[in-house]
């Protein structure tokens, strides 16, 4: 594969070694530390520096969620099962028609939005798609399909699978905001690493308060069903101990604890490691994509960050290196006050508008590079992946 992109760049005339950035989906073959497509094209240029595509990230995120738990995993399983239970034949599919204004919906692993869609149509018509299983047990004539529909019934009007459909709705309608907003073409290093870590910070907060308070709507759904709001704890399998010294399992009793344990540690953890890339390569270029670090800073701290960033655009076989780190620390220096919290890409639009690419021109070449640094690949993929 690395061939291939080599010699497609050969052929349309762009040289290999001005490349300074490279981003890919999350597939082995493309990320891999050792064999990938990424190692293997560092070790010719190591200024073309790996970005991990953000929206394929967030996406691995929700997959890593939804396979956390068995509660997790056997949730998802039902909401499958409604669509499939429903559109296997047009008699059922006529009924829920009958009784709900959003259809059900299947959901893929490939198509980033379809988690959100399948839980919405549940979220807002539980006790309608609960009325259509029941008309439908009554409706058809195959025993097996009433079979279906009678469990399926059952299963929807349970506490366990309506706070689950509350919690899955309220996490994906967050994370589907900052999945779209990372598909932006316009999106910058800087802004996506923000996005992620505000993700990161509302999901605690979720998890501090908003937990109780999907507990509250759970119960309120279960009122309108007139079922008893109880989360019944399933058996516990202790696993086999091989040698003495081992202890004994300490499983979590309390069924609501163990369902928001293992649900958002699975999504912090996740959302730590798979943008952990994001987070080296912005703290390479350092106060270039966050200047508000500036303020207070001292010469020897500042022209340390310009000499690293120098380090980090500089090829040794190549034997040069695209900016002068204590030439660019000057130039920070010199520069007139500025808000805060100016970006890099105000900041390269504040040289140009105001023609100063030739009084600070290693500013200059290192702001191109770090508002150009790819952060997604998925801007061509939006009209069909939704």
């Amino acid at each position: 594969m690395s061939n291939v992109i080599l010699d497609k760049l050969q052929e349309l005339q762009i040289p290999f070694e001005n490349c300074r950035g490279q981003a890919y989906d999350n597939g082995a073959n493309m990320k891999g530390k050792s064999q990938g497509v990424q190692a293997r094209l560092l070790k010719q240029n190591p200024r073309a520096l790996f970005v991990p595509c953000g929206a394929h990230s967030v996406n691995l995120v929700i997959a890593d969620a939804a396979k956390a738990s068995k509660d997790a995993v056997g949730y998802f399983g039902y909401v499958q099962k409604l669509f499939t239970f429903f559109s296997g034949a047009t008699q059922r599919w006529n009924i829920l028609l009958k009784h709900v204004h959003l259809t059900l919906k299947s959901w893929s692993d490939v198509r980033w939005e379809s988690r959100l869609q399948s839980i919405t149509a549940v979220r807002h018509q539980v006790k309608e798609i609960r009325n259509a299983l029941i008309e439908a047990r009554q409706a058809v004539n195959d025993l097996v399909a009433k079979v279906e529909a009678q469990a399926l019934a059952e299963e929807v009007a349970s506490f366990r699978f309506l706070i689950c459909t509350v919690v899955w709705f309220d996490i994906l309608t967050h994370i589907n905001q900052v999945n779209k907003m990372l598909q932006s073409s316009s999106m910058q290093l800087d802004v996506a690493v923000r996005l992620i870590e505000s993700a990161k910070h509302s999901l605690m907060k979720y998890r501090q308060s908003g937990f109780v308070d999907a507990q509250s709507t759970a119960k309120e759904l279960c009122e309108a069903l007139n079922i008893e709001p109880e989360l019944k704890e399933k058996r516990l399998r202790s696993t086999k101990r091989h040698f003495a010294y081992e202890a004994a399992d300490e499983p979590i009793s309390d069924a609501l604890k163990k369902l928001e344990v293992t649900f958002f540690n699975s999504v912090v953890a996740s959302l730590q490691e798979r943008f952990e890339i994001f987070t080296q390569v912005k703290d390479r270029f350092g106060v270039l994509l966050d200047f508000s670090q500036v303020q207070g800073m001292s010469k020897e701290t500042l022209q340390k960050h310009c000499t690293e960033v120098e380090k980090t655009l500089t090829a040794v076989e190549k034997g040069g290196s695209d900016i002068d780190g204590q030439e660019r620390a000057q130039e920070i220096i010199n520069l007139p006050q500025l808000p805060p919290l100016t970006t890099a890409l105000e900041m390269l639009s504040f040289l140009h508008d105001n023609h100063l690419q030739e009084l600070y021109p290693n500013l200059w070449i290192a702001l191109r590079i770090a508002v150009t640094l790819p952060v997604t690949v998925a801007s061509a993929e939006r009209s069909f992946l939704k």
